[in-house]
């Protein structure tokens, strides 16, 4: 049974997969297609539905409702052990009495394999850590044992390696080389890896397609790229990365554009870029990321009358805080390429970007959706 499992191969299916405990839906009606060989990314603060969807994939929960296939073949309900399934945990889960060797070797003689010698061999030279078969994990590295964690997971040629927070027990500048060996390595072994992670930067480095869950929902899917430049809700613009959102009215149109009164300013928005639904007072936010914006070089959109309140020198770049004159603060990160060197706390500044820059998003929404996240619950 084992064997027939582990031969299933496909895209990932989720069709209108519904988790719930009582009356809370932990995922709630959630349909998507994650396409075989792909690096996919459930992104979302604590508690929005992403592990409970990794749990249900693997067997580890039992949905209330709907169906997860692979391929042509449902397992909905299928035994965990005999899904074509492998997952990585954040504390990877080795065996500390058997020598590395060994840990990679297990799944493969569970399932009856004698000759494991060049799978293991093979696989320990792809995470570059074969002269170290012979140690125990407690000789090894963070990293190090993050990597034989994959290593045994991928050893079985799994249809799907589940990836749940593998990288958030290592410090920062090891997680960030890490994300850059795991994708390497999901793209030398071509299968498909479902990675489940709330830190932003993790989720754009690796993922080719970002699932950003909120409420047991998705919110938006794409590519980093798309998600990051054109975010379609409040919470996407505020959890993935920094966003300016300004009140404004729209005004009229122009061509292609949205023309768009904020405090006094024309703005103009590409109509392709409006993601604002419709309503009796034509509000909407205006929405520009902190990098995009200008103190030194006039665009076509324009807030004047900024003071500067604050400014933090972070290496690449010097990162201001405006404060403009409806009282709201704007953030602004100028490169650091000494173009606002001399700018000072209390100058005044304008503040301007290029069109193709802005987007305009549902002028009801809370302007503060996605940017509370408890620490502690992450």
């Amino acid at each position: 049974m084992v064997d027939a499992a582990a031969s299933t191969k496909g895209d990932l299916h989720l069709t209108n997969l519904v988790k719930a405990f009582g009356d809370f839906r932990a995922v709630d009606d959630l349909s998507l297609v994650i396409p075989e060989g792909s690096f996919f990314a459930l992104l979302g603060p604590s508690g929005c539905g992403k592990t409970t969807t990794l749990r249900m994939i693997a067997g580890l929960e039992e949905p209330t409702s709907g169906k997860i296939s692979i391929g042509n073949t449902d397992i909905t309900y299928a035994k965990p052990y005999a899904r074509p399934v492998n997952t990585v945990f954040q504390n990877y889960a080795l065996f500390p009495h058997l020598s590395i060797f060994e840990n990679v070797a297990f799944g493969l003689r569970r399932r009856g394999i004698k000759d494991v010698k060049e799978a293991v061999t093979k696989v320990l030279a792809l995470v570059e850590l074969g002269h170290l078969a012979e140690r125990k994990p407690v000789q090894l590295s963070g990293g190090q044992q993050q990597r034989i964690a994959v290593a045994r997971a991928i050893v079985n040629r799994p249809a799907l390696l589940l990836l749940d927070e593998p990288l958030g027990a290592l410090d920062l500048k090891l997680r960030r080389q890490m994300q850059i060996e795991l994708k390497w390595i999901q793209t030398e072994v071509g299968l498909t890896f479902v990675h489940v992670t709330h830190d932003q930067e993790e989720a754009m480095t690796m993922a080719d397609t970002i699932a950003v869950m909120n409420e047991g929902r998705i919110e938006q899917m794409g590519s980093p790229v798309e998600l990051y430049e054109s975010p379609r809700t409040v919470f996407v613009a505020n959890f993935l990365g920094q966003s300016n959102l300004v009140k404004g009215k729209v005004e009229g149109a122009s061509g292609s554009d949205l023309q768009v009164s904020v405090h006094g300013n024309r703005i103009v928005v590409p109509s392709a870029r409006n993601f604002a639904k419709d309503n009796s007072d034509k509000s909407v936010l205006i929405g520009i990321r902190p990098e995009k914006i200008s103190i030194e070089h006039p665009e076509a959109n324009t807030l004047g009358g900024g003071v500067i309140t604050d400014i933090s020198f972070v290496g690449v770049s010097t990162q201001f805080q405006i404060q403009m004159p409806w009282g709201q603060e704007l953030s602004v990160f100028e490169q650091n390429d000494g173009g606002a060197s001399h700018l000072q706390k209390g100058d005044t500044v304008a503040l301007s970007w290029k069109p193709e820059f802005t987007f305009a998003l549902d002028g009801t929404a809370d302007v503060d959706a996605g940017t509370s996240v408890n620490p502690d619950e992450i």
